[in-house]
């Protein structure tokens, strides 16, 4: 067994107990506190600061069997766009949060990615056969996949005025977001097609429309008079 080294003769920003850099976590505090303010520049050093942690804790959660369709890039692509969206939704508590949070984050989109994979190998009877649908259909379907239902069904007048606040809520979302909600729900694009287009992987089309659907849900819920949502 080697020699204990004393505690004494350790380089002064080396934290004993094996958590890494006292300075690292210093300036890790110093990115989360002006992050916190809207600072957008400290946030993205934050975040690639911790991307080979968040990397080295995703890659042994995605099974073989997917390697050729989710990669480690694609989903903190899409964690990190999470993160600049809702870093105002963060709370600090302590050392080791924000990789916590992102991780979180990570570990959805991964659990999303493989949801979309394993329901398209047992499509419904009918689903994807969207080229014969009308535009009404299309936003209909687009509102069934949110879970949610039209407050008004009987009003075509009050539908069209839902539609066109679905268009408007897509038109807010990330770039990204609204091309694979207009591509896929919309237009019935396939997920390989879509992928191709974005020049990512397939599972980040599942990823990405999950947070698409997930953003929508939050614009709906205010608006009552439209849509009703599910539990």
């Amino acid at each position: 067994m080697g020699e204990l080294v004393p505690l004494a003769t350790l380089p002064p920003d080396l934290d004993p107990f094996g958590r890494g850099s006292i300075v690292d976590q210093q300036r890790e505090d110093q990115l989360v506190a002006l992050a916190s303010q809207g600072d957008s520049d400290a946030l993205g050093d934050l975040l690639m600061h911790l991307a080979p942690q968040l990397r080295a804790r995703l890659e042994p959660e995605i099974g073989q069997q997917y390697t050729s369709m989710i990669n480690a890039d694609d989903i903190l692509q899409v964690t990190f766009l999470e993160a600049f969206l809702r870093f105002d939704r963060f709370e600090q508590r302590g050392a080791g949060a924000v990789l916590a949070w992102l991780t979180r984050i990570a570990q959805n989109n991964l659990r999303d990615a493989i949801r979309g994979l394993e329901a398209a190998k047992r499509p419904s009877p009918g689903k994807r056969v969207q080229s014969a649908r009308s535009n009404d259909e299309s936003y209909d379907g687009l509102v069934m996949a949110l879970g949610a239902t039209f407050s008004t069904p009987s009003v075509k007048a009050a539908r069209h005025e839902a539609h066109r606040f679905l268009d408007e809520a897509i038109e807010a979302l990330p770039e990204d977001y609204a091309v694979v909600i207009r591509a896929f729900d919309l237009d019935g694009a396939s997920a390989s097609d879509i992928a191709t287009e974005l020049g990512r992987s397939v599972g980040a089309v599942y990823m990405l429309r999950a947070r698409a659907h997930e953003s929508l849900r939050d614009a709906m819920g205010s608006e009552t008079r439209y849509f009703s949502l599910g539990g």
